[in-house]
């Protein structure tokens, strides 16, 4: 049975911070079947609820900050249970808190409280990588670290295809190593090499020098990514969602043209 298709609102950011509502009709009209969010544009949790049941699009997850969390757990995520979402995940790591400093034991054993707080509230609590947490310590990637020490009751994978790329890994085979417990994997697609500044495509300023990069993030289907191996290791993982993203445009589309052209991509696949 194909897998139902979301897409992450960021991918659209400007258009959903102008309007909305329009934006989730016009993913609604592209064969979309939910919404992750990332961020509510100045929108009321109850009113997004409506807008998704209206429209007929699942609301099945949110991006929401790390630090955003920490700060009011129950406040935060009380938000996204209202609008209905099944999933919460930590989406990005500000260098401060990541591998390799002194505070990623503390992001972990704070995981493991947010975990608990969000399954109190009938949330799940995901976890989106990007390529910095296969940074090895002690021999392991960091990624795999935080899934062994957090239960996964308490934290399962995001797993982001794009970055797991990039840091080095199979997609398809790394889903398959977690098996069970990713009911959420993104289909990102790229061309070209790894660069100091990528994440200036994420919208994360770096200060690392300028120098040539042939990185661009694409829509699903006009990269170098093996999509249906991804997509037939993620049914055999149990995924229950799969959500395009592409955070910053290329090939010449705007936003929307590229989320719906990946979406038009996972047609011909049969999803």
């Amino acid at each position: 049975m194909a897998l139902p298709v979301a897409v992450q609102v960021y991918s659209v950011r400007e258009d959903a911070k102008a309007d909305l509502r329009g934006t989730l009709e016009k993913i609604k009209a592209m064969g979309y079947d939910g919404v992750e969010f990332a961020g509510l544009y100045g929108n009321d949790p109850e009113d997004i609820r409506k807008m998704c049941e209206e429209i007929g699009l699942t609301p099945i997850s949110a991006h929401v900050s790390y630090l955003d969390m920490m700060g009011a757990p129950k406040g935060i995520l009380s938000k996204y249970a209202t609008i209905g979402c099944k999933y919460v995940a930590v989406p990005y790591l500000t260098p401060d808190y990541r591998p390799g400093t002194p505070c990623f034991a503390e992001v972990i054993e704070n995981i493991k409280m947010l975990g608990k707080v969000a399954k109190e509230m009938g949330i799940q609590l995901l976890y989106h990588n990007h390529d910095f947490e296969f940074m090895k310590l002690d021999g392991k990637y960091a990624l795999d670290i935080l899934y062994e020490e957090v239960p996964a009751e308490y934290l399962k994978t995001e797993l982001d295809t794009c970055w797991v790329n990039v840091g080095g890994e199979v997609p398809a085979e790394y889903i398959g190593k977690y098996s069970g417990r990713c009911p959420v994997v993104h289909l990102k697609d790229f061309y070209g090499e790894k660069s100091e500044n990528m994440y200036e495509l994420i919208g994360i300023k770096t200060e690392a020098p300028k120098r040539p990069s042939n990185f661009e993030l694409r829509p699903v289907g006009s990269g170098i990514q093996d999509f249906p191996a991804i997509l037939k290791a993620a049914e055999a993982a149990g995924t229950e969602w799969v959500v395009v993203e592409q955070d910053n445009p290329s090939m010449g589309l705007t936003p929307m043209e590229s989320i719906a052209k990946s979406r038009e991509y996972l047609r011909t696949l049969g999803y």
